[in-house]
């Protein structure tokens, strides 16, 4: 990376998991990495692996994105260390089990805040300077579950990612002449700790072993794709044929499908 300045990249959900990944191959490519999650062990593990690892600059900040001042407590905490993101990360997430109807609107609100309200908080504070600098790049974690028909036991997740995908679109053709390229990564299931989290891990250990990804290839795929300036990647060639499939069938077909695959692998 031929700059005075080392770029940095800010990672968020980075703890675990596919945030992790994106992390390890980050500061592999030489980018200083901030780090920010709810569990601070974690963080500053991974922060003081990867510093001595790739020799990058590497920050811990812990912030839980559930609250609604995090954002903006996170850019404070930027800059009162003299730190410029110049690669956005946008990845912290999880799910809800079991119907609509099961969970507080408290809980309900908590999940929104996390999965959109905060990825639209952190990349409004940050976007400016990439666009006056003239280079950044932002990936927002979405899911190939905002492509296809949601199942019951889905509601919010779904929909959330499907938010994503669209305002990722968006802001891509937005900022493109400016420099900055914007990518919705969309993988499918992933091995990570969210399906126990989620408390569905004896269901999903039920399929096939060619169905899953690591959270390395996707992170690979992610920062490729946003590198090239593509704004929608789908994880996986699996995946992709999938979405190929059920953009190919009537609606009403894909819409059985997703109700019986979500009745053997959902919570509802």
């Amino acid at each position: 990376m031929n700059v005075a300045r080392r770029k940095t990249a800010l990672v968020t959900g980075a703890s675990a998991g596919i945030g992790r990944a994106f992390a390890e191959l980050l500061a592999k490519h030489g980018y200083d990495v901030v780090l920010t999650a709810r569990r601070a062990d974690r963080l500053e593990a991974l922060a003081a692996d990867l510093a001595r690892m790739h020799g990058v600059a590497a920050h811990a900040i812990v912030a839980d994105l559930a609250d609604p001042h995090a954002s903006e407590q996170i850019v404070n905490e930027l800059a009162s260390r003299g730190i410029v993101v110049d690669f956005l990360v946008n990845n912290a997430g999880y799910g809800v089990s079991g119907a609509y109807l099961d969970s507080s609107w408290a809980d309900h609100q908590r999940f929104m805040q996390v999965m959109v309200t905060a990825v639209l908080d952190l990349t409004y504070r940050l976007l400016p300077g990439m666009v006056e600098r003239g280079w950044g790049r932002v990936i927002n974690v979405a899911s190939v579950a905002g492509m296809v028909p949601a199942p019951a036991g889905h509601t919010l997740y779904g929909a959330s990612k499907a938010f994503l995908i669209k305002m990722s679109e968006a802001l891509a053709a937005e900022n493109v002449p400016k420099g900055v390229h914007v990518t919705a990564v969309c993988p499918g299931f992933t091995w990570s700790e969210f399906h126990d989290v989620l408390g569905t891990r004896d269901k999903m250990n039920r399929m096939p072993g060619f169905m899953w990804l690591t959270a390395d290839e996707v992170a690979l795929e992610g920062y490729r794709a946003v590198m090239n300036g593509r704004s929608v990647v789908v994880n996986g060639r699996i995946y992709q044929f999938l979405i190929w499939l059920q953009g190919a069938l009537p609606r009403s077909l894909a819409t059985a499908a997703s109700s019986l695959f979500g009745r053997r692998y959902r919570k509802t």
